[in-house]
């Protein structure tokens, strides 16, 4: 057996030939299995590792690795079925063909490889490499069987011979099939798959070499001396080959579960930093959320406090100066009801960047909430808080486009100073805000800073809250006077007009005015009405057993409470516990009350006057005094407010003023009181054009309930006094 030529059966000579019996060794058949599984597995492990390695450099380490592992096992399968080989003659290899035939089974395994490891391709592709694939290991197999080194002649049966190619071509296409299967379900089945994908190539490669070791035939000259024996040197031979094997194999699958744990923890290290990433990312939306305010993205209240006590520490340390300013949007609420909160969201982010052009890169500005914005400004030696609080102001009266309407709307600020107005972060806000809620008095859109009055009467309103409120909890020290309403037709008392004094245990006598507004800011003025109202029922039937038959009180009602649908209610439920009768209460409500929602307001007063009670419209022509909706109240008396009552005399306007108002309400069925009548000049004057009631000092300031009995006795004709001059 010389050369590389391959000859078939038909080109065997007809003299002088003597075809040799061969056998094969049981065991090493099994061996050459065995081996060609192991290295089948650790192909695929290794491919499955390649999958999972993105550097270059490693990729092409484990290919070679792999194509190693794979040609190792097809090669080494390859002898060790040749040392099963048994012939009568005597065999030995060609190492420079050996060598070759390795070499070939490398390029072949390289490809498989390539193949295997390359993402999802097509059938016909598949086949393709298929096809090179197997006609490698086919090109190995035979040149491996050139080796041979024999006075045999190798001669090849044709059909096997093809037959050993097609089985080649189609195990390397069950591989590459195969390969794909495996990369399907959950890791513990992945591995079974690849176990026994393992011994289906085993097989397949196993059946293409002795496939074309059954179409081997070998030919010697007659007389050649035969004996069955294996090759010479099989011993030495099968060591080498069966330890290089284990070792490469061995090696590879070492390798791989190496590589395999190191991907692991590569790849949790990767989740780890992915993780750490995000918890980064989280931190700061975080942050964020927790520190900004998400409509204007300015601070917020909470990153505000901490950039301010910084900055606080930073200037007591240097000795410098700061501002803290309090902006509040005038009239906001107005935005919201009419246009929308949208529209509202809109105006603050607008309002937001307006303030910021008109601040320095280092001044803090923040959003407290609603539509309450916070500044610090650090005062340098030319720096005037005054100037930069009106420069936000200007900035402010250019129009905003808003809804389809350009809307000017102004801010009112407070501020007050480091150190001189507080040395902390609490009292310098606070003080702030004292500050602005005097610019909000003062009519909006100015300019005040703190002085310590602010804080005396800031505390002195706190004081006089929780005094009232505890007044009208123990029912202590709140007093009712009374004014009295003298008929002009009759001339005899008509009404009183029930008036709420407090009498304060350190202040003395406190008039309405000077917790009324207290008590709706902290909203409890519903207590303060219904103690007045029950007090005023209380006394209607006390005056009513001496004697006072027919006579009215009038009770003012709140504008916060006439806001309420609760009020009918509380009306009814307390006349029911009063036993009092209803016609002789009157309600007096004012213009501001009924006008900020004349809708509402009617259905109250007409809920209200079905409980029998008279409604008396307070203080008119003070307000947007309009026919269009007096008209349409459900009113029993219009009160001319003193303001009109005063020059009377005197003032044409005002006499024509007065006369238009009497003349108005009775076109319109209502009776007219006057008040603040003080003289008899005035008091004519009514009487001529025609008032049908009057109150003021010409016949009694408000008094308790016992003076107004020792002064108006029933049946008393106090107008009669009047006019006697007595």
């Amino acid at each position: 057996m010389e050369g590389l030529s391959i000859r078939f059966l038909s080109d065997l000579p007809l003299q002088g030939q003597l075809l040799l019996d061969c056998s094969h060794d049981p065991w090493l058949v099994l061996l050459s299995y065995v081996i060609a599984t192991i290295g089948s597995l650790s192909t695929l492990t290794i491919t499955k590792h390649l999958e999972q390695v993105h550097r270059r450099s490693m990729r092409l380490i484990w290919g070679l690795v792999g194509g190693l592992c794979l040609a190792g096992g097809i090669w080494s399968m390859h002898f060790i079925g040749m040392l099963a080989f048994q012939a009568p003659v005597v065999i030995h290899y060609h190492l420079a063909t050996t060598a070759l035939s390795l070499l070939v089974a490398l390029a072949a395994a390289l490809l498989a490889l390539y193949c295997m490891s390359m993402a999802q391709a097509g059938l016909g592709r598949q086949l393709l490499a298929a096809l090179i694939i197997g006609l490698g290991i086919t090109a190995m197999h035979y040149s491996g069987m050139a080796a041979i080194r024999s006075p045999a002649h190798a001669y090849y049966h044709g059909g096997l011979f093809s037959l050993s190619i097609l089985i080649a071509i189609s195990a390397s296409f069950a591989a590459l099939l195969i390969d794909r299967y495996v990369r399907v379900g959950s890791p513990r089945q992945q591995r079974w798959m690849r176990c026994c994908a393992a011994l289906v190539m085993g097989a397949a490669i196993a059946a293409m070499h002795y496939t074309g070791m059954a179409a081997l035939n070998l030919v010697v000259p007659d007389g050649t001396p035969l004996q069955l024996r294996s090759a010479d040197n099989s011993l030495q031979l099968g060591l080498i080959v069966a330890s290089i094997t284990l070792l490469i194999l061995g090696l590879s699958l070492a390798a791989a579960w190496i590589g395999h744990k190191l991907d692991d923890k590569d790849r949790d290290l990767q989740r780890v930093n992915s993780l750490l990433v995000q918890l980064d990312q989280a931190k700061a939306s975080l942050e964020q959320v927790a520190h900004y305010d998400p409509l204007t993205e300015l601070l917020n209240r909470r990153g505000f406090n901490r950039v301010f006590a910084a900055a606080l520490e930073e200037h007591a340390v240097t000795n410098r100066s700061l501002a803290v300013m309090f902006l509040d949007v005038d009239h906001f609420k107005r935005i919201n009801d009419s246009l929308g909160h949208d529209a509202g969201d809109e105006l603050l982010r607008m309002v937001a960047q307006r303030i910021r052009l008109a601040l320095r890169e280092r001044d803090i500005i923040a959003r407290f909430g609603g539509d309450e914005f916070c500044v610090v400004a650090s005062l340098d030696s030319n720096a005037d808080p005054r100037a930069l609080a009106n420069r936000m102001l200007e900035q402010m009266k250019e129009p905003i486009s808003l809804a389809g309407r350009k809307i000017v709307m102004t801010t009112s600020v407070g501020i007050s100073l480091f150190p001189q107005d507080g040395s902390n972060a609490d009292e310098l806000l606070k003080h702030a805000d004292l500050a602005l809620y005097q610019s909000k008095g003062s009519g909006r859109n100015v300019v005040h800073f703190f002085n310590p009055h602010l804080k005396q009467k800031a505390s002195f309103e706190l004081q006089l809250e929780e005094d009232l409120r505890l007044a009208l909890q123990q029912d202590s020290g709140l007093l009712l006077y009374y004014q009295p309403i003298i008929d002009l037709r009759s001339g005899t008392l008509s009404k009183l007009e029930a008036l709420v004094r407090w009498h304060h245990p350190q202040h003395g006598l406190l008039t309405p005015d000077r917790f009324i507004a207290i008590a709706e800011a902290n909203g409890f003025i519903d207590l303060l009405d219904h103690w007045v109202l029950r007090s005023a029922c209380l006394d209607l039937n006390n005056l009513e057993h001496m004697g006072y038959s027919g006579l009215k009180i009038a009770v003012n009602c709140s504008a916060l409470n006439l806001g309420t649908d609760q009020l009918p209610g509380r009306i009814e439920q307390l006349l029911r516990s009063t036993h009092c009768p209803a016609h002789c209460l009157e309600l007096e409500v004012t213009e501001s009350a009924l006008l900020s929602n004349i809708n509402r307001a009617i259905g109250l007063l007409e809920s209200i006057r079905a409980l029998g009670l008279s409604l008396s419209i307070d203080d008119f022509g003070t307000g947007y005094s309009s026919l269009a909706y007096l008209r349409r109240l459900p009113l029993d008396t219009l009160k001319i407010d003193r303001s009109f009552i005063q020059d009377v005399v005197n003032s044409s306007p005002d006499r024509e003023i007065v006369h238009a108002i009497i003349a108005m309400a009775h076109a319109l069925h209502l009776k007219v009181v006057a008040e603040g009548v003080e003289t008899v000049e005035q008091l004519a004057f009514l009487q001529e054009r025609g008032c049908d009631q009057v109150q003021g000092y010409l016949f009694s300031k408000p008094v308790p309930l016992a003076e107004i009995i020792s002064l108006f006795p029933p049946h008393y004709r106090p107008l009669e006094r009047v006019a006697s001059g007595s």
